[in-house]
């Protein structure tokens, strides 16, 4: 048996109905590793029986740890509660209702130890879920890939296994609206991808509402890209060139059959619109980088040292 400690973080959010058959799996995939193992569960302000299992999960199993929050604060923090309380050498994040199956954490662990620093599920399919959820999902990771400035891999949640040293790293980054793939993404270190199926929900439904959903996209996408901060600018660059290109023709067409008046009006309407933009877009450069020193991520992140003490 390899003595290294893994850590298995499941926040869990109303999931009494799934948390006792999940609890099972989990912890036979954890068993399956041939690791040392802890499992933290942390309760986001759940108000149904969901304590009231964890409690009982913990006093007849003394490798499950559970942290409780005194309300709902939200997925993304709830997974931070976990990683602070974490002390394995490597961290694996889930949910709790088996869409991502636990029984590739087994190979999660062996790319761990062929050298990956982080190993994240990708789905291939996604079973049980609307069509609209499917497109949006879809649409979504795609202009995510476009709008950050740093390689997000297309269609993959938080189901991933983290390096201790990849967890330290997110531990120092204590931004409160968190986008955990997104800041896995800006790190970089060693890589790779385990591809599955995502299953129907076992029992319950997704406490992800349309609400939730959107917010966290926006957290993705204001976290991890300026672009829509200069986005103004490129419009105002488009709309100069082509107020300016319309001023060309109507100096023609002036000079040769003659122009309607309006046509000068909306020409200059348009130019100084265009200029306007321009400079909402040096605006927003400089509202990007302020964003991004009062962000207080490290500068830089060491993958490794060596002969330095």
């Amino acid at each position: 048996m390899d003595g290294r400690l893994l850590s298995l973080i499941i926040p869990v959010y109303y999931e009494e109905e799934v948390l006792e058959a999940s609890f099972l799996r989990m912890d036979a995939a954890m068993r399956a590793t041939g690791h040392p193992y802890e499992i933290i569960y942390v309760n986001d302000g759940s108000r149904d029986g969901t304590m009231k299992i964890l409690r009982r999960l913990a006093k007849e199993n003394k490798q499950v740890k559970v942290r409780s929050f005194s309300r709902n604060f939200g997925h993304q923090l709830a997974v931070t509660c976990g990683m602070d309380a974490a002390k394995g050498e490597a961290l694996i994040i889930i949910d709790v209702d088996l869409q991502d199956p636990p029984e590739l954490i087994p190979q999660m662990v062996e790319r761990w130890k062929n050298g990956a620093d982080i190993v994240y599920g990708k789905r291939v399919k996604r079973e049980g879920e609307s069509i609209f959820k499917k497109v949006t999902a879809a649409c979504y990771y795609r202009l995510l890939s476009w709008m950050s400035a740093y390689p997000i891999p297309l269609d993959t949640g938080d189901f991933r296994l983290i390096d201790r040293k990849v967890a330290d790293c997110f531990l120092k980054m204590r931004e409160h609206s968190r986008f955990l793939r997104g800041m896995s993404a800006w790190m970089g270190f060693e890589q790779e991808a385990i591809e599955y199926v995502r299953q129907e929900r076992a029992a319950g439904k997704t406490k992800y509402t349309l609400k939730k959903m959107l917010k966290l996209a926006m957290d993705g996408i204001t976290g991890f890209s300026a672009k829509p901060l200069t986005l103004a600018g490129k419009l105002g660059i488009g709309l100069c060139a082509l107020s300016g290109l319309g001023l060309v023709a109507l100096i023609v067409l002036a000079c040769t059959c003659g122009v309607a008046p309006w046509l000068w009006a909306v020409d200059g309407l348009a130019l100084l619109q265009g200029l306007t933009l321009c400079f909402m877009g040096i605006q927003g450069m400089y509202l990007g980088r302020i964003y991004d020193e009062v962000k207080g991520r490290p500068l830089y992140i060491v993958a490794e040292e060596l002969n330095l003490e």
